[in-house]
């Protein structure tokens, strides 16, 4: 067993990681409101939007500093995200349809509603339309990081329900992007990046387990993709897919499985480096000059609208039917006041909604930063509310015991997969 990654603590730095990394997102988009609202604003702009070029694609023209951030290291946050779905899919919380059910119920009214407000409020708006998938994602880290401040208050069981419901919502996202947010297709770009994927899972099929092999076959699709009209950074996804992997069961990593060393490798630089980079890059918005009618215009009103109510109320009210209906059992250790202050706190769309916002109004700036107006309002009043209401919810009667059979489970093999239901081996019951 690899000593860089014990099974043992696995779960448990995975969850700190990210909270970890939360916080520090939460830290980068403060800072880039305070320098975007102060003196050096016009550096902000000027630094962002630097011209470094090449020109790698003629619908892009010349690279800029912006353009890095977005296309490039983008990729490298979504090929994370598509290691981090098949391990799950294969050999971790989502390995069985019992497992699968209530997060992906709960994913998927958790994106449908908030997209229905959205149209509500902004869809007769004659341009605006193609902005409803953009109050529809989860930010995981930014939830975690908000999570993470109520310490051990909040149940474990609510900890894995997020992170599960984030992972099928950004499989959701990516779907989005590859289908709705793709410009005009290169068909001869397009067939080399096939190529180059159908070599990626050739080598995986034969047994070739060279990281480097797989990360220059995954650049070469990736410019490939840049240049197919579709978004360049669902490379990554596919590139996640191709890359081998060893089923371990009872222990969540393997010091031979090529999937396992490359999500170790990628996960503190993505979590610490990229994403805050990229919160840096894209929430700086003045808002000196704004009035109450550019806040509470149809574009901002309807993505806050969406992320602040329609996440509550699709998520939370998925859980409650799916519970009510016997079709999922209850998050075991969690009261249904805590259940909605994470569904609250799922309202916190910033990276990917962010990242949606740039794809829905391409060469639209003033679009763009009212839909940032949208994400920020919504995105904050999720993250205050759902914190207030988990921080002030009784906890579950059998709390300590709960949380003590999950440290168990965890200290055992390394993972709690069954989050719903009663716990069997300790006799406990929510």
């Amino acid at each position: 067993m690899n000593p860089g990654f014990p099974p043992r603590s696995a779960l448990r730095e995975f969850l700190a990681s990210e909270s970890a990394g939360g916080m520090l997102l939460i830290f980068a988009a403060i800072l880039a409101m305070i320098v975007a609202n102060s003196a050096l604003g016009p550096a902000y702009e000027h630094a962002i939007h630097a011209v470094t070029g090449p020109v790698l694609a003629d619908k892009l023209g010349p690279m800029t500093v912006h353009l890095w951030i977005n296309d490039g290291l983008m990729a490298i946050f979504f090929l994370l995200v598509g290691l981090e779905i098949k391990r799950e899919f294969v050999d971790g919380r989502l390995a069985s349809w019992d497992r699968r059910r209530l997060p992906f119920i709960a994913a998927a009214a958790g994106m449908a509603v908030p997209a229905a407000l959205y149209m509500a409020f902004a869809g007769g708006t004659p341009g605006l339309a193609q902005g409803w998938a953009i109050p529809a994602a989860t930010d995981i880290a930014f939830a975690m990081g908000v999570l993470a401040l109520l310490g051990k208050r909040a149940p474990t069981s609510l900890k894995l329900f997020l992170v599960t419901v984030a992972i099928v919502d950004d499989m959701g996202a990516v779907a989005i992007i590859a289908i709705f947010y793709t410009a005009k297709i290169n068909l001869l770009a397009l067939g080399a990046a096939a190529l180059v994927l159908g070599i990626m899972v050739a080598f995986n099929r034969t047994g070739v387990k060279s990281l480097a092999l797989y990360m220059l076959l995954f650049a070469a699709l990736w410019y490939a993709m840049l240049l197919s009209g579709v978004h360049a950074t669902i490379a990554g996804v596919l590139a996640a897919m191709a890359i081998p992997f060893d089923r371990t069961p009872g222990a969540p990593d393997s010091q031979t499985s090529p999937l396992h060393r490359l999500e170790h490798a990628l996960h503190p630089w993505v979590a610490f480096a990229i994403v805050p980079l990229f919160g840096f890059a894209n929430a700086g918005v003045a808002v000196g000059g704004l009035t109450a009618e550019q806040i509470f215009a149809p574009l901002p009103l309807g993505i806050a609208a969406g992320l602040f109510i329609g996440k509550q109320i699709g998520i939370f009210g998925s859980v409650w039917l799916s519970v009510k209906l016997g079709i999922a059992g209850p998050l075991r250790g969690a009261t249904w006041l805590q259940v909605y202050g994470v569904a609250m706190l799922c309202g916190i769309g910033f990276t990917m909604s962010l990242f949606i916002g740039g794809l829905a109004f391409p060469g639209e700036p003033l679009l763009v930063e009212e839909a940032k107006i949208g994400i920020l309002m919504g995105s904050l009043v999720a993250a205050l509310t759902g914190f207030a209401v988990l921080r002030l919810a009784p906890l579950h009667p059998q709390h300590d015991a709960i949380e003590g059979a999950a440290d168990a489970e965890i200290a055992a093999d390394g993972d709690v997969r069954d989050i719903s239901g009663p716990d069997v081996a300790k006799g406990l019951t929510t």
